[in-house]
């Protein structure tokens, strides 16, 4: 073979890895609102910066016919490229070749960028889009899975893992992108679901479609698997890149600083009327969160899940923070299971990737109801204690309105290591509210009272002068400063540039037992 011959053969078979499934099945893609996996990749990665890596090859099945279809990638493309000039690794599925299923090659051309990723300390976002494991490869196909699995579990928390699902995702397959850290799905085009609506109606006689069962809306607010759920493709790919620039490349650095304009000192008069008069009265705590970050930026995640907790990334002085507020507009700002679980899941990522919590507190107390308790709302709130006190990452807290029971413990209090607590004016810290309170301590004087209601009134009323205000904790030391709502951005400026050199650590243990 001549040396012509052997730079004609590399063309050939470059052609056949970029021609992927056909332009017949590239066509049926494109038509289905969707796009290829190598133009997502030039969507999601800086311009020039993709650096393909086993692109020739292909599955060593020859059962079922398989030996006369092999097609060079095998149906999924990876490598490494670039966000904002920092370094990823990425695959993306192709549902143009075997329905993107997944056989013992395409595992290990996934499996070898992570192991990549892992030595390097690089973060890896995968881009699903697979019909499941290849049928003609058996148990094959499943040990592919479960080494991808495998690589998920043990890249947790040493470099973030973000999942994509811009399709199919059924069966054991939907369990890669779960234990990644964040999830992505695209309206009307994505789904995930263990078993399908076939399945379901054949075994339990229940009829539901793929958009209802495990579309992105569903899992966007009701089960709560997907953080995002995007109007588009191009949508959720820019999401992702934006998400990136609050993260870290691994857990051993800090999240990247953007320099800011925004001065530290910015005072915000519109903060101090945003909490109500009236102690019942809902507000947006949205209106304090966003006013008080960097260029009043707030990245919101899981914005359609459990809306009764805020959770999402900001800066402040330049520095990422994860933010967790109570949200009074929702249920009052209970805590349930739902919320309970959200924001868990949240602080818990924020303290393996070294990113600073800021937690602003308005909290009645868990959610009360049966429901809830036959829901397991225990053994649910305790993850979040559990998450907040193992977190030890710098943790700056504001009250802004009520702090009642264990809820006050849990959301990032002066007792479970709180570094800095701080107190709007309109802070209540108690037991639980004036008129609860009140119904126990003077129920045997209400109940012998001519008028009780009178009574019960003006008992309401002393217990609120007395407790319903954030003085009795600050003078003994659980809150380090009651500040006015205008200087919240300073005093956490101020805050976490001493905190910045932080250093904390839990007892030694191979891990702890949260209770899941």
């Amino acid at each position: 073979m001549s040396l012509q011959d052997r730079f004609e053969e590399l063309h050939r078979r470059n052609e056949a890895a970029d021609a992927a499934g056909g332009p017949e099945r590239i066509e049926r893609q494109h038509k289905a609102g969707k796009k290829t996996a190598r133009e997502r990749l030039e969507i999601l990665l800086d311009k020039g910066s993709f650096a393909e890596v086993d692109r020739f090859v292909v599955h060593q099945n020859n059962d079922f016919g398989m030996d006369a279809q092999r097609i060079p990638g095998d149906g999924v493309v990876t490598g490494s490229g670039r966000v904002h000039g920092r370094p990823v690794f990425a695959f993306a599925q192709d549902f143009t070749v075997f329905g993107g299923s997944l056989s013992d090659a395409y595992a290990r051309k996934i499996c070898k960028i992570m192991d990549l990723a892992m030595k390097t300390g690089v973060p890896v976002i995968g881009l699903n889009d697979s019909g499941g494991a290849r049928i003609q490869e058996g148990v094959v196909s499943l040990a592919g899975y479960a080494d991808i699995f495998l690589r998920n579990t043990l890249a947790s928390g040493v470099v973030p893992q973000i999942s994509a699902v811009m399709g199919p995702c059924a069966g054991g397959a939907v369990y890669s992108p779960a234990i990644t850290d964040f999830v992505f799905m695209v309206k009307h085009s994505s789904y995930m679901f263990v078993t399908g609506p076939d399945v379901i109606k054949a075994v339990t006689h229940e009829e539901v479609s793929f958009e209802e069962l495990g579309g992105a809306a569903t899992h966007g607010t009701t089960s709560g698997v997907a953080h995002f759920a995007a109007e588009s493709e191009e949508e959720c790919l820019a999401l992702i890149r934006e998400l990136m620039t609050f993260l870290p490349q691994n857990n051993l650095e800090d999240p990247p600083v953007r320099p800011t304009t925004d001065p530290a000192d910015r005072v915000d008069e519109e903060l101090q009327s945003i909490v109500p008069d009236q102690p019942n009265k809902p507000y947006d705590i949205k209106d304090i969160v966003q006013p008080v970050l960097d260029d009043r930026y707030f990245f919101e995640v899981h914005a359609g899940y459990a809306p009764n907790i805020v959770v999402g990334f900001g800066r402040l002085g330049g520095r990422p923070v994860g933010v967790v507020a109570n949200q009074p507009a929702h249920l009052a700002g209970c805590l349930d299971i739902s919320a309970s679980l959200k924001a868990a899941r949240f602080v818990r990522f924020c303290d393996c990737f070294n990113i600073p919590l800021v937690t602003y507190e308005d909290v009645p107390g868990f959610l009360p109801g049966t429901a809830q308790e036959f829901g397991g709302i225990i053994k649910h709130g305790a993850k979040l204690l559990y998450a907040y006190c193992e977190a030890t990452v710098p943790k700056l807290t504001v009250i802004t309105r009520k702090a009642y029971g264990g809820a006050y413990c849990v959301m990032s209090s002066k007792h479970i290591r709180g570094d800095v607590n701080f107190a709007f004016p309109t802070a209540e810290i108690a037991v639980m509210g004036p008129d609860g309170a009140v119904s126990i301590l003077y129920k045997r004087e209400m109940d012998a009272a001519k008028d009780p209601a009178k009574l019960k009134d003006e008992k309401t009323r002393e217990y609120r002068e007395k407790f319903a205000n954030p003085y009795a904790a600050a003078e003994r030391g659980y809150i380090d400063e009651v500040i006015e709502p205008r200087d919240t951005r300073r005093r956490l400026i101020q805050a976490l540039d001493v905190l910045h050199t932080k250093r904390d650590s839990n007892p030694p243990r191979k891990h702890g037992n949260i209770p899941l």
